[in-house]
């Protein structure tokens, strides 16, 4: 991989990975960079699972790839939220 496409997958992630964010209610006790890669991970099996279903490749936005990635960022992201509180809970001092 090339300096261009891990900052495209960086910047990507980033969008991905605040849009689903954005889009799951509540709030997510998680920094930036775990946002992004959640993002950057969603974005990467969104786009495979895409390809499985059989979604075509466009030439613009493929709206249905999309949300599939975004869908995966809320699920990433309340995954890790998730384990963080539970984390953070277990660490209460005496």
């Amino acid at each position: 991989m090339n300096i261009t496409g891990l900052i495209t997958a960086i910047v990507v992630g980033a969008i991905i990975g605040a849009l689903g964010r954005l889009l799951l209610p509540g709030r997510q006790p998680i920094g930036v960079l775990m946002t992004v890669i959640v993002g950057i991970v969603a974005a990467i099996v969104g786009t495979a699972i895409a390809q499985k279903v059989g979604v075509a490749t466009t030439n613009g936005i493929d709206w249905i790839e999309l949300v599939f990635q975004v869908g995966l960022a809320m699920i990433g992201v309340a995954l890790v939220a998730g384990f963080q509180a539970r984390r953070r809970h277990r660490r209460v001092p005496r």
